[in-house]
C-alpha cells in the first residue's frame, strides 16, 4: 500500500492493527493498573475526556508524556506505557488529516479502559527548544481559537 492508500482505522476493522501500543501521560501507574476515560484531561485544563489516547509509536507517546508534565507546570518527563485496548477502537480524529493526509501519527482512542502491561523506561525525551517550540505552537492554537479538542 502506498501514502495514497490509506484505510482508516475503525471499531470495524480495528482489530486489524496490532500494537505495540504505548501510551504517554503525567500519571504514575503500575503494571496491571487500567487507564478508563472520565478523568481529567492532561492537554485542556477544566475538560474530563471522555476517550482515552495511544499510539503504535513510541515517538507520539513520548510528545503526550512531555507535553503533559509542562502543561500541568510538573518537573520531569512524564510516563509512557505499554498498554492493551480492551474494546474497539479508532483513528483520532484531532490529528487524523487534519494536518496530513492519513494518521501520521498512529495514533488513536478509545472509550474502553487500556490495561498497563509494561512501563517504558528507557526512551528519550525533546531537547528543551524542540519541547518550547511545540508547547509556543499550542499557546498560538489557543490564542487564535483552533485549539480545538474533538472528543
Amino acid at each position: 500500500m502506498n501514502d495514497n492508500e490509506w484505510i482508516p482505522v475503525s471499531h470495524e476493522n480495528c482489530q486489524e492493527l496490532a500494537g505495540p501500543f504505548y501510551h504517554g501521560t503525567k500519571a504514575g501507574l503500575a503494571i496491571g493498573e487500567w487507564l478508563v476515560a472520565g478523568q481529567k484531561s492532561n492537554f485542556e485544563d477544566g475538560r474530563i475526556s471522555n476517550h482515552i489516547y495511544f499510539s503504535t509509536r513510541l515517538e507520539s507517546a513520548i510528545w503526550a508524556a512531555e507535553l503533559a508534565m509542562s502543561l500541568a507546570g510538573l518537573d520531569g518527563r512524564g510516563y509512557i506505557y505499554l498498554v492493551e485496548p480492551s474494546g474497539p477502537f479508532e483513528d483520532d480524529p484531532n490529528l487524523t488529516n487534519r494536518k496530513f493526509p492519513g494518521n501520521p501519527t498512529a495514533s488513536y482512542r478509545t472509550r474502553e479502559p487500556l490495561k498497563v502491561v509494561g512501563i517504558v523506561e528507557d526512551w528519550a525525551g525533546h531537547p528543551a527548544e524542540v519541547l518550547q517550540g511545540m508547547l509556543d505552537s499550542l499557546a498560538n492554537l489557543r490564542r487564535r481559537g483552533l485549539a480545538v479538542i474533538e472528543d
